[in-house]
């Protein structure tokens, strides 16, 4: 749940720009995750670890 401002939600006293920006950055920041995520897997045989995997291994 989110904070509350006596009777309100700190999210309902939000301006529109400043629930835009948090909308934008959130987008930003998964997109971040994604790219990590789909670099990782890419281009690697099923079942065999990849060499930084195994690196972390050891």
């Amino acid at each position: 749940m989110t904070n509350r401002i006596g009777n309100k939600d700190v999210a309902q006293q939000r301006s529109k720009e400043e629930k835009a920006r948090i909308k934008r950055s959130n987008i930003e920041m998964e997109a971040v995750k994604k790219a990590a995520a789909r670099a990782k897997y890419r281009n690697e045989v099923k079942g065999r670890i990849s060499a930084a995997q195994a690196a972390q291994a050891f």
